[in-house]
């Protein structure tokens, strides 16, 4: 090209020349460069920050009306695609602002590879992988402030300039953000950032041709620049972290430590047991009912919430919110409308509560947190009940 750009790195290794093209996810910009560099340098190979599950998402954008709910809720992936819907509203307002699709510099980037001929690399790590290496390294309070921190981002209603969005991809500016986001999450950093610019730079080393471009998030474009002269085993990036046997543990334990107690009582003291399983009965059942309320759902499911709250708290493989959750949609089945309106639902909190597929997600999660409320105060009651009567 004749005037090199601030958001252009190029690399010399070997015989190959890469070249890292830094963009913002939802900047018109950052599309419209993304076809520059590649029409201008017609290269042999084109990169994209996407996974296979992500590009199947852009390719297929009406699958969503495929979905079957109840798969959803019995597989247990309610909270996690909660959770990227949540993620990607934020993207898609920032997109709406600025008149673009949320990762149409990624679009574009497969659309110019097929024009100039080059083989598309979809070079990023799977996003399931990462983020159960993230969900499995920060901890239960790590986790309770990345769920506040999103949610907290997803509703606000600041607004950013498309000048100040082009700063953004600065390298000072970059490193400044993940400096501060290190502070705030240090174990997350390592995950959704470190690893990835390893798998994201062997990715595009081993992309075939002598000339590569690579269409990747600004925020990566530093880490790649050092990443890319070392060797990375994508087998050990790619692995899932070893589960821990303490939740399974704690989730018989305390079940068990509960009835344990409750029978002893009954047995020495029928009148103060049954005050016992009263008091899990309402405390469990009422915070899984109160939970399913906050998240709007039809009175059948509260019902369902509250006797399905004291059953889910004494057994781990089973949960009041799946349980409400499936009785939900059965009552509300979403149609292929809610399906279609997500993407619009998800931009505001009234389109999260209205749209039927998070209302019946957002059953299952808030049933379970009430649950477990109910659980701790219930448990804690019990014990009280335990001690005044022995």
């Amino acid at each position: 090209m004749s005037e090199e750009n601030e958001n252009i790195t190029r690399i010399y290794l070997d015989d190959k020349e890469y070249i890292l093209i830094g963009t913002a996810h939802v900047s018109k910009y950052s599309a419209e460069l993304v076809r520059e560099v590649i029409e201008a340098e017609k290269p042999d190979s084109v990169c994209i920050e996407l996974d296979e599950q992500r590009y199947q998402s852009i390719m297929e954008g009406n699958k969503w009306k495929e979905t079957d709910i109840f798969k959803v809720i019995k597989e247990k992936k309610a909270s996690l695609l909660l959770m990227n819907l949540a993620i990607s509203s934020f993207q898609k307002r920032m997109a709406k602002q600025f008149g673009i699709n949320a990762g149409q510099e990624m679009i574009q980037g497969i659309e110019s590879a097929k024009e100039v001929g080059a083989n598309l690399v979809l070079a990023d790590r799977n996003i399931q992988v990462t983020f159960s290496r993230i969900w499995g390294g920060i901890g239960l309070k790590g986790k309770s402030m990345l769920l506040m921190q999103v949610f907290a981002g997803i509703f606000s209603k600041e607004t950013i300039s498309e000048e100040e969005l082009e700063k953004l991809k600065t390298k000072d500016t970059i490193n400044a953000i993940l400096n501060e986001f290190t502070e705030a999450f240090p174990k997350l950093k390592v995950p959704l950032i470190d690893e990835r610019d390893q798998y994201l730079s062997q990715k595009i080393k081993e992309a075939p041709g002598h000339k590569v471009v690579a269409v990747l998030g600004a925020a990566h474009v530093p880490g790649i620049k050092e990443e890319i002269h070392k060797e990375h085993d994508l087998k050990r990036l790619t692995q899932l972290p070893a589960k821990s046997k303490a939740p399974k543990i704690i989730g018989w334990a305390i079940p068990i430590l509960i009835l344990a107690i409750v029978a002893y009582t009954f047995f020495a003291n029928p009148q103060a047991g049954v005050q016992q399983t009263l008091s899990w009965v309402l405390w469990t059942g009422s915070f899984a009912a109160l939970g399913t309320a906050l998240a709007l759902g039809h009175p059948l499911t509260i019902i369902t919430a509250f006797f399905a709250g004291p059953i889910g708290a004494l057994h781990p493989l089973i949960a009041a919110g799946w349980i409400a959750g499936i009785v939900q949609a059965y009552i509300r089945r979403p149609s292929v409308k809610d399906f279609e309106s997500l993407s619009e639902d998800v931009l505001s909190i009234k389109g999260f509560w209205n749209n039927k597929v998070t209302r019946i997600l957002l059953i299952v999660v808030m049933a379970n947190l009430g649950t477990t409320l109910g659980v701790v105060i219930g448990g804690a009651d019990v014990v009280r009940l335990f001690i005044e009567n022995f």
